[in-house]
């Protein structure tokens, strides 16, 4: 009789167990599992040139490639494959139902410490206990939404992609990993149940212990997880755009009914000075952090609500990111990206500081050209938040809720005083552009060619909102 499955796919995360899970599984005679073989970083693993005779260049070029060495391979073969690998993959394998489909998942409050202890101390696999390095680390509550709300997308998307084909995966959890019976039942559900065993990997647990024995401040813990709705993984997936509604991200003002629903690399300290002064009279403020439900509670509580978000020429918007991703250790693995695979002319970070208008003019353009590619879905990297269109943000925020006023950032004094009359309020006076942390201003850098590759990658976005080319102003 045929095999059921020709391959296989680990859909997991950074701490997961998805180590340990790899060596269990490649402990099994005729099953492969290929490490991580389609993180932007490497190919496999962190050292290794080419899998299966595939490049890490020609991979880049085209995934379909590696995939298909894959399931031609001797044995049952397969891969890792995380939220941040190549957003290209995916779509060809969960439409595939010869590929067998694993899913692994942890408790993400626990993934996200563990995941900040191993950046801190540097130790990712551990064999001997007695080599552990033990390491305390801040929680971040905004940090932490941030990265249960990239899983949840990521397994929505999961588990819409094996709905709509009839497909089913084989789940299982961080502490299933090494129960022989959840072994046993993996091998059979990959075809493998004729006597085959697989061998306890030589792996163990780095961070032992309680959470708060591993956090410098356990108490921040219990209000962020309030703001969340809960940890369901597993709920029904959004059927509208790629982009979700963001309503974390969404920011209201303390005494007045409006509701700003930002785009990331926008004008957003303005509008947030802004906002927390329209409702002085009551003691003005913000209130953040909302959850669908907390958002629903806010609308009851505030009869005439509107909604806003605000539009940025795309060069301004643009320019505003790539600041931020040369300059922040949020970005630094991309910095490496986009210098050793796509050939960005960017200096090492430690020569950044020291780029001159021309350097910086150069490796602008170069992003631009990263982002028309990243944007048409060519590259292995993920599509941040801090570089979509702005026309797909937007239809996300659609999927739960619309703006009631999509405002322009070159006459946003207008825009916000009209919306404040329309709600009856007084507008506050807009605050001036906060000290541009970009190390050239925009004038000095935007050029005809700057112009012309910021088209290219937001062409969209050009055509939907009437944008011409960029021209200094109040914006």
């Amino acid at each position: 009789m045929a095999a059921r499955f020709t391959s296989f796919v680990l859909f997991a995360e950074m701490r997961t167990g998805s180590n340990l899970l790899e060596s269990i599984l490649n402990s099994v005679p005729g099953i492969t599992c290929h490490g991580e073989a389609f993180n932007p970083l490497f190919i496999g693993y962190p050292k290794s040139a080419e899998l299966l005779g595939v490049t890490r260049p020609a991979r880049d070029a085209d995934p379909h490639l590696l995939l298909d060495r894959i399931r031609r391979a001797g044995g049952l073969n397969g891969f890792r494959f995380f939220h941040d690998h190549d957003a290209r993959v995916p779509e060809r394998v969960l439409a595939d139902p010869a590929c067998a489909k694993i899913v692994l998942t942890r408790n993400p409050l626990d993934s996200y410490v563990s995941l900040k202890i191993a950046r801190q101390t540097g130790q990712w696999k551990l064999g001997d206990a007695a080599q552990r390095k033990a390491a305390r680390v801040r929680f971040d509550g905004d940090e932490f939404a941030a990265h249960v709300g990239a899983i949840q997308d990521f397994q929505r998307r999961i588990q819409h992609g094996l709905q709509s084909t009839g497909q089913t995966a084989f789940y299982l959890d961080y502490e299933d990993v090494q129960d022989a019976a959840v072994q046993a039942g993996l091998l059979t559900f990959l075809g493998r149940d004729g006597g085959a065993t697989a061998t306890p990997g030589r792996m163990v647990r780095q961070n032992p212990g309680m959470i708060d024995e591993k956090l410098l401040n356990p108490e921040a813990v219990a209000p962020a997880l309030a703001r969340l709705d809960r940890f369901n993984l597993s709920r029904t997936p959004y059927f509208e755009p790629r982009r979700g509604p963001a309503v974390p991200s969404f920011m209201a003002a303390t005494g007045a009914p409006l509701l700003f629903m930002p785009i990331r690399s926008g004008p957003d300290l303005r509008i947030r000075r802004w906002l927390a002064g329209i409702g002085a009279e009551g003691g003005g403020g913000l209130t953040e952090g909302f959850s669908q439900k907390t958002l629903r509670a806010w609308w009851r509580a505030n009869p005439g609500h509107r909604g806003f978000t605000v539009l940025s020429h795309p060069v301004a918007r643009a320019h505003r990111c790539f600041c931020d991703v040369i300059a922040t250790d949020r970005f630094a693995e991309l910095r490496d990206i986009l210098r050793d695979t796509y050939g960005l002319p960017l200096p090492p970070d430690a020569q950044i500081a020291a780029m001159d208008l021309a350097a910086h003019r150069a490796a602008f353009t170069g992003f631009l050209r990263f982002l028309k590619a990243n944007l048409a879905g060519q590259t292995g990297v993920w599509i941040d938040p801090a570089w979509a269109s702005q026309s797909a943000v937007i239809a996300g925020f659609s999927a739960f809720a619309a703006p009631d006023l999509i405002a322009r950032e070159d006459r946003l004094a207008e825009d916000l005083g009209w919306l404040a009359k329309a709600c009856g309020l007084v507008a506050p006076p807009l605050p001036d552009d906060p000290d541009d942390a970009a190390p050239f201003a925009l004038a000095e850098v935007c050029d005809s060619k700057v112009e012309a590759a910021a088209r290219a990658a937001y062409g969209r976005d050009y055509d939907a909102f009437g944008f011409g080319d960029w021209q200094p102003g109040p914006g």
